[in-house]
């Protein structure tokens, strides 16, 4: 019989190994519902170094065909070799994590295989709904809530959090050839996609960074709706995420069109004072433009 401690004690090496701001929060978390999230966590960290890491497009294809292949296997009950994959399954059936977030979490990753480029928000945003929105529909079915419209708000933060990675990552996102924003907007703002291939920062990445951030900033402001939504144990850990994600965007907007040449890289210990402060004092509105 598999030792499901040992798997999520896999996991959670999975987690300190990255470094992710994400260790904090999910620390604040009673045993069983940390050890779930922690899961969720190391199966999404797979799914995208199946992605990042791999020679080529047909290699990762075929990789994360097989992943998805293994992750059914399991959720569906049967056995598996792969301890993250069966902690994943153990924490969807105790926590009743919706099988159509699991889903989407791996066609969103799918996704960066079949594009590169957007063409408008619209479809910016259904990928932010796979890759981000899924991942905060899983995790609120492990941490628990109390309103059913908490699903919905779930969008609102998914979406908050993956425009604050896109815009966080601009650079790092075109050396792997990916150009996440929309074409659309280049075009509002007066630029093109071509100009920041081509390093041609001019005025017009000024009025595209302010849109993005604008477009970030709503998210935030409605996603911190689901503050009331949740459980309380589940609530603390919330908020010290939100508080992280929300440090991040406020340094994104205060770099304003230097997101285009480097990556905004707040500290830790920035970090995880924002962290605190969120925790004790809940989601403060410092996504005003003039910020905090």
């Amino acid at each position: 019989m598999n030792d499901l401690a040992a798997d999520h004690r896999t996991c959670a090496e999975a987690l300190r190994a990255s470094a992710s701001s994400f260790a904090a929060p999910i620390a604040l978390l009673p045993a069983a519902k940390r050890r779930g999230t922690t899961a969720l966590y190391a199966f999404c960290r797979r799914a995208d170094d199946i992605v990042d890491d791999a020679a080529d497009p047909a290699t990762a294809r075929e990789a994360l065909a097989a992943f998805a292949g293994t992750v059914a296997e399991a959720v569906d009950g049967g056995h598996v070799d792969d301890p993250v994959v069966r902690a994943l399954a153990d924490t969807v059936r105790r926590f009743g994590v919706p099988r159509g977030s699991i889903d989407a979490i791996l066609d969103g990753v799918r996704m960066d295989l079949d594009r590169d480029r957007y063409e408008t928000f619209a479809d910016l945003e259904e990928y932010c709904r796979r890759v981000a929105s899924a991942v905060g529909v899983a995790a609120i079915h492990i941490w628990g809530f109390t309103d059913p419209a908490a699903v919905a708000v779930a969008h609102d933060v998914g979406l908050a959090f993956q425009l604050t990675n896109i815009l966080r990552d601009v650079p790092e996102d075109l050396a792997r050839g990916r150009v996440y924003l929309p074409a659309a907007d280049f075009r509002a703002a007066g630029c093109t996609v071509d100009d920041l291939i081509a390093g041609r920062i001019g005025a017009g990445f000024s009025r595209l960074a302010a849109l993005e951030c604008d477009r970030a900033a709503a998210c935030f402001a409605r996603g911190a709706r689901l503050d009331r939504m949740l459980t309380t144990d589940g609530r603390m850990a919330w908020r010290a995420m939100f508080g992280v994600y929300r440090r991040l965007f406020t340094a994104v907007r205060r770099a304003g069109p230097a997101i285009f040449t480097a990556r905004v890289r707040p500290g830790r210990a920035r970090l995880l004072a924002a962290a605190l402060t969120t925790t004790l004092l809940g989601p403060l509105p410092p996504w005003r433009r003039s910020g905090s």
